[in-house]
């Protein structure tokens, strides 16, 4: 890897807590408005962010709503009036912004939305999985997940640049998981205020792509000098082209993500895979493994430990949920002989999300790898190694046999 244009002697050391590290770099982001309602374990984020405020260490507009619905929406207010805007949630309270979020990616706000991975009730759990996430995959946002504190540092910084790029305008959210990185203490390295603003080009800028009735071409926000209309009736006449605009965006996400992940690169001296996926030891595996968020640390230990062992085995970690990389995936799967793929999550009746996704990625294959879905960690059950190398010898055992005898799997559920 090439020099960083920023050394690490000059990037800041400091110890800090997943939610911290959000907080921090949304601080650095030159943001107007953050719009915010507690919710455990997230609540760290907009709490610190609100001490910001209240020292004039940041210029931000700071509105505590009532709910996290009120959240979401003071945030499409804010970005359809030209603003950088930025709110933080988890669980039932991104549940609660459900109808909002729907709004903010169909009107094309590049709002950034940081979700503190928990369960959803009922029974009451204040612990992780990612059925929050899986829960607005078909919103029209962008979603990331990290693996690590730094990377929640990094990607939150990196989420404002990718949805805010002129080929893009769509909102991204930042997933961490709740507990194992929000509230677990881990040393970051910051860049200095002033290189942040550069890498993001200063204040939001939005793109002239709206021509008024005067024939100008006019930035797309609202503005009294250039009267416009934002999400207005659009019944069956123009809402299908509509969706059509979100769907050719969603197209151009990942070369943006991949660029983004290049430049930080280059400034840092650090990146995770091409920005879309960050594979590991899968270049000979027979048996690869996907996962999500902070397990993949555990996988990766797991592969080290079974590789010094002979046994060929990988995990690819994906990185971007949404838009979902089936091409690059595809390049990265098709050799295995097997692929077990974790879920921290489940949709009710059917299997885990990532799984279905996978399952397509693979299909059109003429020879493709045995699939088997893992759903694991619920509500914030640990996954240790122990638990990790017993799943890759199942794996190791199919792979040698050639049979699936159960597709879906249950991993560390007592019975």
């Amino acid at each position: 890897m090439a020099t960083p244009r920023i050394p690490l002697e000059k990037q800041v050391l400091i110890a800090v807590n997943g939610d911290e590290a959000v907080a921090y770099a949304v601080k650095q982001c030159l943001v107007d408005v953050v719009a915010a309602y507690p919710i455990t374990p997230q609540t760290v984020i907009v709490e610190r962010f609100s001490e910001f405020v209240a020292d004039g260490e940041v210029h931000t507009e700071f509105v505590p709503v009532e709910s996290e619905h009120s959240a979401m929406s003071a945030c499409v207010g804010a970005a359809a009036a030209g603003a950088r805007a930025f709110t933080a949630t988890a669980a039932n309270g991104l549940a609660l912004m459900w109808e909002i979020l729907y709004i903010a990616a169909s009107l094309r706000l590049p709002i950034v939305l940081a979700v503190v991975n928990r369960a959803l009730s009922a029974p009451i759990n204040i612990h992780c999985d990612h059925g929050d996430a899986y829960g607005m995959r078909d919103s029209g946002w962008i979603q990331l997940f990290v693996e690590n504190s730094q990377e929640a540092y990094d990607t939150t910084i990196q989420a404002f640049k990718i949805g805010e790029h002129p080929d893009v305008q769509l909102p991204v959210a930042v997933n961490l998981d709740g507990f194992f990185l929000s509230h677990t203490l881990e040393n970051i390295r910051m860049l200095p205020d002033d290189v942040v603003h550069e890498f993001l080009g200063g204040y939001r800028k939005i793109p002239k792509t709206y021509v008024d009735y005067h024939g100008r071409e006019v930035e797309l926000k609202l503005d009294p000098s250039s009267p416009i209309s934002f999400g207005p009736l659009d019944l069956y006449d123009y809402y299908f082209e509509h969706k059509m605009h979100q769907i050719e965006a969603m197209k151009r996400v990942p070369d943006v993500v991949k660029k983004v992940n290049e430049e930080w690169s280059e400034l840092t001296g650090r990146s995770y895979g091409d920005g879309v996926l960050v594979p590991y030891a899968t270049e000979d595996a027979d048996v690869i493994v996907t996962v999500l968020g902070s397990t993949s640390g555990t996988v990766r230990t797991v592969v080290k430990k079974l590789r010094s062992r002979g046994y060929k085995v990988g995990m690819v970690r994906i990185r971007m949920f949404r838009p979902f990389p089936f091409n690059e995936l595809r390049e990265l799967l098709k050799g295995a002989k097997v692929v077990g793929v974790m879920d921290r999550g489940i949709s009710f009746g059917s299997y885990g999300p990532s799984f279905m996704e996978i399952n397509t990625t693979l299909y059109d294959l003429r020879e493709r790898p045995l699939l088997v879905n893992y759903v694991y960690g619920l509500g914030g059950r640990d996954a240790p190694p122990d638990l990790i190398e017993k799943m890759f010898m199942e794996l190791l055992e199919i792979a040698k046999t050639g049979e699936v005898k159960e597709k879906l799997r249950f991993l560390g559920v007592r019975e």
